[in-house]
């Protein structure tokens, strides 16, 4: 036993503690504890079982008199009572008696002035892999007097009994805000781990003057960073990794006066139809150190095979971001953003491939943070269905969405910043947009040459449209001018506007302009 104590944390019979041990220490036990198997490219695999995602519906924040007031309760922030959530705790504490524990101490937010520690205790080797990996590492030194801010507990072997313990199911994802403390049971996804920090950054950080960001960021040579949001499946990892530029983190950031900066220190990418051609970082990237779920593999050969989704369609790679060739090892741009990019994969084929926002509508297009679901990814899906989530993030914003919308206006207003709506997604052919068009715009932005360009008004969406751009065909430019069936392409304008008001009646603390701002129906 090493000369480190849980006590505090009730935890007093451990059969053995292991504290911020070394990747090679942790897929040790983790093959030696039949968690996972090893990949011909030395990755850790494993399967999380019946949780291959996050389960947004069994998480839960324990309502309590001194965050009550603060909290946007609905449906994605439901309350438990603090007498639920310390039965449940009790119950997971003296689960854990008698087995190994695996704790992580480390950081969150690679900004000194708003860091944030977090001691991680894992039931599981492999998920405490993934989050050494994925947090930010501490020096010896740091380590020797660590004091965490806040801890969470991950115990998925615990499973909750929902007509007992007021759960919905099994699983759990609980956090009190006030007694600086998560528990998650029931599910060995480690994406929940992840997020749990994320959500306490988006409690945290908005009291701080920090803006909290759900987006990957990257910074150019001479410093000038530029921030990405976008739901799954628009390209905010893929546009991110530019080969020009440092990639400074793919998820979870914060714009404070004189910085953008990482919470993270890792990243968690998908691996479905993972290539090396298309994605290289990533694919590169899946090697020793690195934990891999739900991936199938040839049992013999260990090689991937990422086009098989019979495991998950969300299969994930966690890995430091030291294996990113071009990372950004700070964590940190010396400067605030310069550029700010909306993606959006519209099905409908109407939104412009990009456009440029005003302050109000940027703050609507944020709010909303629309993308499509496509006919054919879920049964009964027969034609594209608008998806939104609130400020590219509603799973893990505590606080209301006009928090969040009035510091993008305030931070976009002081630094100058520009803001793009960019479409991955289909035009009126029938077909996605090229990638390599999209980073030809995207460049353009980055570096300004879109200013040069003549715009024109959208007449559905209101918005600023470039109409031309060097390495784009002009014609598809304007979305109407890709579709032979005028009349269809003015019905999908109609349908798409429509869900964006629609959407949109929920936000009633949102100010009047920001909600003209929105597309004309």
């Amino acid at each position: 036993m090493i000369d480190f104590s849980l006590e505090n944390l009730g935890i007093v019979n451990a059969a053995e503690i292991y504290r911020n041990l070394t990747p090679a220490q942790l897929t040790e036990h983790a093959l030696r504890r039949g968690e996972g198997t090893l990949s011909n490219t030395g990755a850790l695999v494993v399967k999380t079982g019946k949780y291959t995602g996050r389960s947004a519906n069994d998480k839960f924040i324990v309502d309590t008199p001194a965050v009550h007031d603060e909290i946007a309760w609905g449906s994605v922030n439901r309350p438990i009572e603090k007498e639920k959530f310390d039965a449940i705790y009790s119950k997971v504490i003296a689960y854990l008696q008698g087995r190994e524990v695996f704790v992580f101490d480390g950081f969150a937010g690679a900004d000194p002035k708003y860091t944030q520690s977090f001691r991680i205790v894992n039931e599981l080797a492999s998920q405490n892999l993934f989050i050494h990996q994925l947090l930010r590492r501490p020096t010896k030194e740091q380590l020797e007097d660590f004091v965490p801010d806040y801890t969470i507990i991950a115990a998925p072997g615990f499973k909750c009994v929902p007509e007992i313990d007021g759960t919905r199911s099994e699983a759990a994802i609980l956090v009190d805000y006030e007694a600086k403390m998560v528990v998650i049971c029931g599910t060995q996804y480690a994406g929940e781990i992840k997020k749990s920090v994320f959500s306490v950054m988006n409690y945290i950080l908005p009291k701080q003057g920090v803006f909290p960001m759900h987006c990957s960021a990257n910074m150019g040579e001479d410093g000038d960073s530029a921030v990405f949001f976008g739901l799954s499946g628009t390209g905010k990892t893929t546009l991110s990794a530019d080969p020009n530029r440092k990639l400074i983190g793919d998820d979870e950031h914060g714009w404070a006066d004189d910085s953008v900066f990482n919470f993270e220190g890792g990243c968690y990418a998908k691996c479905i139809n993972l290539t090396e051609e298309g994605e290289p970082e990533i694919y590169n990237a899946i090697k020793f150190g690195s934990l891999v779920e739900n991936v199938v593999m040839d049992p013999d050969t260990r090689e991937f095979d990422f086009f098989d989704d019979s495991l998950a369609v969300n299969s994930r790679v966690g890995y430091p971001v030291e294996y990113i060739p071009n990372a950004e090892l700070s964590g940190m741009s010396p400067s605030v953003p310069k550029t700010v990019i909306f993606l959006t994969a519209d099905a409908y084929g109407v939104i412009p491939p990009i456009s440029r926002l005003d302050k109000n509508q940027a703050m609507y297009y944020f709010v909303s943070g629309f993308t499509s679901k496509v006919a054919g990814t879920e049964i009964g899906i027969t034609e594209p269905v608008p998806t939104f989530s609130t400020c590219f993030g509603e799973p893990f914003l505590p606080l209301d969405p006009s928090v969040y919308a009035s510091m993008l206006a305030e931070k976009v207003e002081k630094s100058g910043a520009k803001v793009y709506l960019v479409n991955t997604g289909w035009n009126g052919t029938g077909n996605r947009m090229k990638l390599s068009y999209t980073r030809a715009m995207i460049t353009a932005a980055l570096t300004g040459e879109i200013e040069k360009a003549e715009f024109v008004t959208d007449p559905i969406f209101g918005v600023a449209v470039p109409t031309s751009i060097e390495g784009v065909p002009s014609e598809i430019l304007i979305p109407e001018n890709t579709w032979e069936d005028k009349e269809a392409y003015k019905e999908n304008c109609r349908k798409l506007a429509e869900s964006f008001k629609e959407n949109f009646k929920k936000y009633d603390k949102m100010a009047a302009e920001v909600v003209a701002a929105g597309p004309k129906a």
